[in-house]
Formats: C-alpha cells, sequence, structure tokens
C-alpha cells in the first residue's frame, strides 16, 4: 500500500470539492472493496476523504410512499429493515446473499454501488486489463472466461458487475441521489447509472468527478411477490455465476433483472413485456443479444432455468 494523506469530510459539499479538486482522491466509508484494491495497488488514492461522520446513516420514508436509504446505511441494518423486509422484500434478500455478516456490517449503500467487478485479470497486476490500465489491453479475452459477461461486453472488456443489491435495485427502478462538486444535487436513474464497458471500461458510472452519492430512494412498493435468487458455485460465499430478480404480480406481468451476465445490472423493457408468455420468451428477450464463449455460454440456459423456477415460486405463493 503507498503512502496517502487522510481527511475526515466536514460536509458533503466539501468532500465534493475535495475529490473534484485531486483526481487521486477517494471516499472511504467501509472500505471494503477499496482497502484491497490499495492493498493490491490497484487503487493508489494520494488522498483518502472520510466520509463517514457525515449523518447518511437514515432510512426515511417519502410522501409519497417509497423509502430514502442514506449513502451509509449499512447493508446489514438495510437488509433488516422492517419497511424494506414488507415492501421490498427483494432487496432484504440479494443483500443477505451478498458478501459475508463481517462485510455486510461495514459495506455501505453507496460502497456497494460503486465496488468493482471481480474480473481475476482485473486483479492480476502482471496481466494486461483495460480496466485497471486504459489502452492496456484485455487478457480476460482469449482467457478462462466462465465467470464472464455473456451480454453487452465489448472488444475492450468482458467483466462483470458483481453486485446483488444493485440488481435488486434495477429491478425496483431506484434513483441514485448525488451532489456534484458545483453543490448542484442530481438525481440518476439506476438503469443509467452504471456503464457498458465500450471502449472505455475504466469508466464505470455516470459520476462526474468528485460527484458524491448522497442517498439512494425506492418508489412507492409495487406490491407483488419479490423473489432472488443467487446460482453460484459456493452457496456460503462467492459471486453469482448469474442472478436472477423479480417483482412478479398475480396475472403474471412483472419486472425481472439478470446479474452475473454483463458489466451492469441487465433489465430490459421487452422482457418485462415477456413475462407473462413465460421464461423462454423473457429470457429470448434478456439474452437475445449474448454473444457467450464457449466456457460460459451455460449460462443462457442457466438463465432461463432459474427464470422458469422463479416463476414458478411466485405461482405457488400467488
Amino acid at each position: 500500500m503507498k503512502p496517502f494523506t487522510y481527511e475526515r469530510a466536514a460536509s458533503v459539499q466539501a468532500a465534493a470539492a475535495a475529490a473534484a479538486g485531486n483526481p487521486q482522491a477517494r471516499f472511504i466509508a467501509g472500505g471494503t472493496n477499496l482497502l484491497d484494491l490499495m492493498k493490491l495497488q490497484i487503487e493508489a488514492p494520494t488522498h483518502l476523504i472520510d466520509i463517514n461522520g457525515l449523518g447518511l446513516g437514515r432510512i426515511e420514508p417519502l410522501p409519497e410512499g417509497g423509502l430514502r436509504i442514506g449513502a451509509l446505511v449499512r447493508n446489514t441494518d438495510l437488509a433488516a429493515h422492517a419497511g424494506v423486509r414488507r415492501d421490498y422484500g427483494l432487496l432484504s434478500r440479494a443483500l443477505l446473499a451478498g458478501a459475508s455478516g463481517q462485510l455486510r456490517n461495514k459495506a455501505t449503500t453507496a460502497g456497494n454501488l460503486l465496488q468493482r467487478t471481480r474480473c481475476p485479470y482485473f486483479y492480476d497486476t502482471n496481466m494486461p486489463c483495460n480496466k485497471r490500465q486504459p489502452g492496456a489491453g484485455c487478457a480476460a479475452i482469449g482467457g478462462v472466461t466462465r465467470q464472464h459477461a455473456v451480454v453487452g461486453a465489448s472488444e475492450a472488456c468482458i467483466a462483470t458487475h458483481p453486485s446483488d443489491m444493485a440488481v435488486a435495485m434495477r429491478a425496483l427502478d431506484a434513483v441514485v441521489e448525488t451532489v456534484r462538486a458545483d453543490g448542484q444535487p442530481r438525481r440518476i436513474p439506476i438503469a443509467d447509472f452504471h456503464r457498458l464497458p465500450g471502449n472505455t471500461p475504466h469508466i464505470e458510472t455516470a459520476l462526474d468527478a468528485g460527484e458524491f452519492i448522497t442517498a439512494v430512494t425506492l418508489p412507492a412498493p409495487a406490491g407483488g411477490t419479490h423473489i432472488y435468487r443467487k446460482v453460484r458455485d459456493r452457496s456460503s460465499y462467492a459471486f453469482a455465476l448469474i442472478s436472477v430478480a423479480a417483482v412478479l404480480q398475480k396475472d403474471g406481468t412483472g419486472r425481472v433483472a439478470l446479474g452475473g451476465v454483463a458489466h451492469k445490472p441487465w433489465r430490459m423493457a421487452s422482457a418485462d413485456a415477456a413475462l407473462p408468455q413465460g421464461a423462454q420468451a423473457a429470457t429470448a428477450q434478456l439474452l437475445g443479444a449474448a454473444r457467450p464463449t464457449h466456457e460460459n455460454a451455460f449460462k443462457v440456459a442457466l438463465v432461463e432455468r432459474t427464470l422458469a423456477g422463479v416463476l414458478a415460486e411466485a405461482k405457488g405463493q400467488s
């Protein structure tokens, strides 16, 4: 780990301004991903801005019936919140499917959204990686690709996004609230928050330099049956091979998002519309453009079978 300076931010605006003025600065809260990256020198910030004292750890009801989740709400607290468990059960289940209890006690809502890919070539600094070093090349392409993306990838990057929470929030139409370095607030639909890799896989979100996440809002509850299924190599502790997040109504309509298949949580309106026709029809919409390798082609069939199980479970509960 390389030397760095440290400060405790006095306000959201001060934190955003400090980060905007130093491209090598990083915010730190739980640090569950950042510290690992610093130890490997994948991240080598010259300055850390501690944001833990900014009072962003509350979950509050919204006048229109939704919830506002502070950026610093710990994953454990969010999963256990009575309103989340009652009205957004999908989110609680996704959080509990992610990481270990110890990590969930430290990890925050904003940090979860910003965690970086678990592509092994990204973490191996002896290998070229366009996400770690733009223009270096991608060792994953032509390498071992079992965990990698099957849709939305590019010639520069085939990594997947690792968050379970973000997949659930994509199905729930969450909105990310931020403050820019000039103090102006912004609301970013989660559909637009994470980026596909294209030719710039190192740019992973829609955030500007110094832009600070203050909260995530959820719209009024959609009702229905909430299901999150995560398929992984080890049920105790592993990232998703694929995951399915769904909110399903009694008439068969609903919404579905996937994890483990793309550079961002993956959802398509056409797949939501196809849900009443069954898993095969919805999967055809979600993964019709898939370009899997011979090592991860199983993910396409795995999504369809998992979604079929999700639809059957919902029917049994309705």
